[in-house]
């Protein structure tokens, strides 16, 4: 997954193009966007080849793509993207309502910048869309931040304090599980996401503290966000995490923009979750 974006500058009116082959999607897609970005230009395309001729007129700031089109695979699309040298650094999202292998495998290639789950609605889509391209400058919520380096935790911890959120840290799942544990016991569940790595000192990793708060605490992806900081390219590894139960992963080293849209959507989404009384 990589964390580069469009050299384009992203002025008043960004461009977003929607490709997907069908016409009623493309029109719902672009519907919510207009709702929540009014300034965007959204450009539907209903083929690989459309969406080619489009690209090559002009640069978009922020790409979606079906996985499956009718003359091209939707991972090809992206990998001409990336070859383009005007559009090397678009992110790229692939969108899909049935998420198969490939994502659930984590082998969407290293032409896509993130994927999106079409089963979460477009208005999510909307939203996740202008994290990237309309970034919000503060945010609210506390975040449980599990890291061990100092170094890194302190230039971490800085990017989220920055946005305005509230970070709590520690340096151990074992820390981290005895903080949620007590905030259980006052009947609360103890932060709003948990931000941490996957290798840590002790005998517990960040995987193993993903499992507890999953099974032990029986909080589900809305009610306790986890997002998993991760050095590991491995696709079956990444795999595990998300089986396991993550919101998402981030790759080390951490790139801030593409942190902070990721950690900002499924604060948004639990928010959204827990109002609706679906957050399990």
């Amino acid at each position: 997954m990589s964390g580069s974006f469009s050299s384009r500058v992203i002025g008043t009116a960004p461009r977003v193009l929607v490709v997907d082959g069908s016409k009623v999607v493309r029109q719902l897609i672009a519907r919510v966007l207009k709702a929540e970005l009014p300034e965007a230009e959204v450009v539907g395309a209903g083929s690989g080849a459309q969406a080619r001729e489009l690209l090559d007129g002009g640069a978009f700031d922020f790409i979606t793509i079906a996985l499956r089109l009718p003359d091209v695979d939707g991972l090809e699309l992206a990998r001409h993207v990336r070859e383009s040298a005007a559009q090397a650094y678009v992110p790229i999202v692939v969108v899909s309502g049935d998420v198969d292998d490939r994502l659930h495998n984590r082998t969407l290639g290293e032409h896509v910048t993130d994927y999106f789950d079409k089963s979460l609605g477009f208005q999510a889509l909307a939203e996740f869309i202008r994290g990237y391209v309309r970034p919000q400058d503060s945010a609210e919520g506390e975040v449980l931040y599990v890291e061990d380096s100092r170094v890194v935790a302190l230039a971490t911890r800085r990017i989220l304090e920055k946005h305005g959120l509230t970070v709590r840290h520690v340096i151990s799942a074992e820390d981290a599980l005895a903080l949620l544990e007590t905030a259980k016991e006052q009947g609360r569940v103890g932060a709003d996401i948990v931000l941490t790595d996957v290798s840590l000192k002790g005998e517990l990793t960040g995987g193993d503290l993903l499992e507890r708060i999953r099974r032990d605490y029986g909080y589900g992806k809305g009610r306790l966000p986890v997002l998993v900081m991760t050095g590991d390219e491995n696709p079956a590894n990444q795999a595990a995490l998300l089986r396991a139960g993550a919101n998402d992963l981030v790759e080390k080293p951490i790139e801030e923009k593409l942190l902070m849209t990721k950690l900002l959507f499924q604060l948004r989404v639990s928010q959204h979750l827990r109002e609706h009384g679906e957050a399990a």
